[in-house]
């Protein structure tokens, strides 16, 4: 499913309605309608109390159409304006005038007081007070209802999007309505997706609100929802190269744990055949934690990192194998950073970098650039930071644009690892990946990434389908682990170990997995 941002929202509402001749009434109808049904769903109607709290743009316009339809199936509702009504513009100013001709209660607020026992007499809320355009601190009376709404423990049903979560990104501003479900119009919203907003949804409905296909398929919108895809079948008479060669240039002293999750995950995720080159010091101790791995120790700095005068052995290595990853616990040794930016350019296979890698590749990004085989960069936000040049904070405030910007100038593909990864591709599309839990923050849970989307290239997939896919799996492998262990402790070698199990169901029940396992959005 396709993602909009509030902009891209706001063309096909008024394509809607110039193109295909789809009034505002009637979107604004079919909304509330929508609305209605999830609730109907969820709690039913008949014989409850329902408070709506209304803002004062379409948003509330939505809620009003959603008292009326609760009030013609026997809800008893309530509406309670926040905003000034004088400022409702077309379609929201007609709903008012059409509620107000039919026995609802509809009231300005008067006071804090009088929205806290509005909200204690009912049974559910309908929160339509801001929408998806909202781009200020959220204060005053409004800030006072929601904090109202959410102390009250009450079932709250948000419309397009909880009221406080900024649509393009999903930042809490100042304070958010936290929903048991939100029902979101055309297409989920950026803001619907990403945390902290993501957090405050609750169960995600989206209606389409009798838009075209051609409006919410549209080739222009390039945010989607991760969708993997299904795994090419083992051939019976494989042998381990079928499922892929990978080269992984990793490890330092003091760095056991990455080259080792990195190395062993991609066997663990079915790979084939896992070579290590590691300094010479270590690659004894990582044997005898992996000793599946082939490993081919490497000469070392007086600091136990890579030497320089590696080079030619592991170019040399790179001509063997399908793809080459570079990076997990190298060190940022000055001399092994050097060696990193000689690899990336000099390797002719498919690379993909990771932590330190991506270090040493962010103080000559031309590197990259001048790649002629295919790139894929996993860096964190503090690694998305140095690639761009721009301070974390901004990272997280701007991750789409900043990723399609850098996906197309360094012509990679590149994961930018946190809660729902974002995949950006040089053609400026992007992956939102819902998988995955917060017990998966955790030293080495990157490094089982890298292993897992080496993996799935091994196993026959595209560079794209093989990132993508990996990164999906990583999750699922990660909310096996949560299941039976729960979240509190989890390590990486936990996700390692339910990599084969979660191979194993992804194949058994693809549709299953990827449409009710991750039915996180619901159509209405």
């Amino acid at each position: 499913m396709k993602v909009s941002t509030v902009d891209e929202m706001r063309n096909m509402d008024g394509r809607a309605v110039e193109e295909f001749g789809i009034s505002q009434d009637l979107l604004m109808e079919n909304a509330g309608q929508a609305v209605y049904f999830a609730i109907l769903k969820e709690l039913g109607i008949e014989g409850r109390k329902f408070l709506v709290l209304c803002g004062s743009g379409n948003n509330a316009g939505d809620g009003l159409v959603v008292a009326r339809k609760i009030h013609s199936n026997g809800g008893e509702v309530r509406v309670l304006l926040l905003g000034d009504e004088g400022k409702l513009r077309g379609a929201a100013k007609r709903n008012l005038e059409r509620a107000s001709k039919i026995p609802l209660e509809i009231s300005r607020v008067s006071s804090v007081k009088s929205i806290g026992e509005a909200v204690l007499q009912s049974d559910a809320i309908v929160d339509a007070i801001f929408g998806t355009g909202l781009a200020r601190e959220v204060g005053g009376i409004y800030q006072e209802a929601i904090d109202l709404v959410n102390e009250s423990g009450k079932v709250v049903f948000s419309v397009d999007i909880p009221s406080g979560v900024n649509g393009d990104t999903g930042e809490v501003m100042g304070t958010a309505v936290r929903a048991s479900c939100t029902v979101t119009f055309g297409l989920p919203k950026v803001g619907n997706l990403l945390y902290p907003g993501y957090g405050c949804c609750g169960k995600l409905y989206v209606s389409h609100i009798s838009f075209p296909p051609s409006l919410y398929e549209a080739d222009s919108l390039k945010v989607k929802i991760n969708s993997p895809v299904e795994l090419p079948q083992r051939k019976r008479d494989a042998h381990k190269g079928d499922f892929g060669d990978v080269l992984f240039i990793a490890g330092a002293a003091s760095y056991f744990g990455a080259p080792y999750f990195s190395a062993l995950s991609f066997l663990k995720a079915g790979g084939g055949y896992s070579r290590l080159a590691a300094p010479g010091s270590i690659s004894p101790f990582l044997a005898n934690r992996g000793s599946e791995v082939v490993f081919v120790p490497q000469k070392e700095t007086l600091s136990g990192s890579m030497a320089l005068e590696s080079r030619d052995e592991l170019i040399s290595l790179s001509r063997m194998v399908d793809m080459v990853v570079i990076g997990p616990g190298l060190s940022l040794n000055d001399e092994t950073q050097e060696l990193v930016r000689t690899l990336a350019r000099e390797i002719e296979k498919p690379l993909l970098i990771d932590g330190d890698g991506i270090t040493a590749i962010s103080g000559d990004l031309e590197v990259v650039k001048g790649r002629r085989a295919e790139t894929v960069l996993t860096p964190h936000l503090g690694e998305m930071s140095r690639i761009t040049g721009v301070a974390v904070s901004e990272v997280e405030q701007n991750k789409i644009c900043l990723l399609q910007e850098t996906a197309r100038d360094l012509n990679a593909t590149i994961v930018l690892k946190g809660a729902h990864s974002l995949i950006g591709r040089p053609d400026g599309a992007v992956d939102i990946n819902l998988s995955g839990n917060s017990g998966m923050a955790t030293a080495g849970s990157g490094d089982v990434l890298t292993g897992t989307i080496a993996a799935m290239f091994g196993l026959g997939l595209s560079i794209d389908d093989a990132v993508r896919t990996g990164a999906f799996i990583h999750g699922l492998s990660g909310d096996m682990a949560a299941g039976d262990k729960g979240e509190d402790g989890m390590t990486a070698v936990d996700i390692m170990e339910y990599l084969p199990g979660a191979l194993k169901r992804y194949r058994l029940d693809f549709r299953e997995v990827c449409e009710n396992f991750y039915g996180k959005v619901f159509t209405v």
